[in-house]
Order: C-alpha cells, then structure tokens, then sequence
C-alpha cells in the first residue's frame, strides 16, 4: 500500500525539487502548474511489480479520486478514505476497518503539505528517452537520488509532451525491483460528491457488520 501511495504522489501534486537540468525542470514545472489548477483529480492505473531474481511478478489495477487534500484510493480490494482529519483503510475481503489519524511522517501520506517538504531536494533531475506510446510523445524525465544509502536506485518519470499530464512512473530499487505504474485514464474537474471522502460508520457497522477499530 505505501508503495502505490509513493508513486501516486508524483501524479497528484506539485514536484518541487533541487534539481539539474533546466529544461527536465521546466517540464515538471508545466506538469505542477497544471495540476494545481485542476478542482480534482480522477484517474484510472495498471500498477506492475517485478523482481525476476526472486521470481516475484504482481499486476493489478486501481483508481484514485483526489480533491484538494482529500483522497478516496482503491486498490486491491482495500479502500482508503482520508477526509482532512482521519484515514480510513477499508480492507473489504477480511470486512475490517481501522480507522486512524493522519499522520504527516508516515509514508504513506499523500496529502500535499508531506509532499511539499519531502521533495524539495534529494534528488538529481536530467532529461531521458522519448518513446511513443499510441501515437504520442512521452518524454522521460530521470531522478536520482542524492543519498547514496537510498533504496532507490533511480525513478523515471514520463510525461505526455502535449497534455502535460504524467502518463508512467517507473521506480528502480536497488534490490532488482522494478514497479511501473501506467495511467490509463485520466480526468479533471469532475462533478463529485463529497460523500465519496466521508466514511459511513452506521453503514459498515450496521449493514456490512465490518469490524472497525480505531488507532488512537
């Protein structure tokens, strides 16, 4: 779960970095400012990771609705709430819910303010390949991590050169890990209710008869 937290970050807020290479950061620059000016965000994911040493290969599918510092994330059957107080994990299959406060060390956050602060510096930033993906130019952007202790080896980013949206993210991991996350639909300022952010406990408690506790 922190995993498709992490690379979700970058697709959602503002990438603020330390950085070299003057054009890869005008790009990501354009990618912040558009971002910024949507009311929410809606979009669609295929998420892959894959270690052949250790013969691991996972491939699933997820959505992500974000307004502001509100999210609704599901994937892998788990659904993740945050209404600007709490988070809410909804694990569907074991019909359990643990419901915690938010925490802005935790990696799992995404809200803006942790992100802000994470990637101001860290990193070095160059331009990478171009490749075509139905018929449109995605162009990579390289970051690499400063700290030489770091689990990652290096991130790609890869942009849609005419929506200025992010369209890939692959992260390598020093251990021969490799997860990629492709957008496969993406969507701005949708008509959306704010029930979609607010957790029903009467509904879970009653009618799904969830069992739900409460990190204090």
């Amino acid at each position: 779960m922190k995993k498709i937290l992490f690379l979700l970050a970058f697709l959602t807020f503002p990438i603020f970095l330390n950085a070299q290479g003057n054009s890869a950061r005008a790009l990501l620059d354009e990618v912040s400012t558009k971002i910024e000016s949507y009311n929410n965000v809606y979009l669609e994911f295929n998420y892959n990771l894959e270690n052949k040493a250790e013969k691991v290969s996972q491939e699933t599918r997820g959505n992500l609705t974000l307004q502001k510092n509100l999210y609704n994330l599901k994937y892998m059957g788990v659904e993740r709430i945050f209404d600007g107080k709490k988070v809410y994990l909804i694990v569907h299959e074991d019909e359990e819910v643990i419901i915690s406060k938010n925490d802005k060390n935790d990696e799992g956050s995404i809200t803006p303010s942790k992100m802000f602060n994470f990637y101001k510096s860290g990193y070095t930033i160059k331009m990478d390949i171009v490749q075509k993906n139905n018929g449109r130019d995605i162009q990579f952007v390289k970051l690499t991590p400063i700290d030489s202790n770091s689990e990652i080896r290096y991130i790609l980013i890869g942009v849609d050169t005419q929506t200025k949206h992010i369209a890939k993210l692959i992260e390598v991991g020093n251990n021969g890990t490799q997860t990629s996350l492709i957008v496969t639909n993406f969507k701005t300022n949708q008509p959306i209710s704010n029930k979609l952010f607010t957790f029903d406990v009467a509904k879970y408690k009653n009618e799904k008869r969830y069992l739900i506790s409460e990190i204090k």
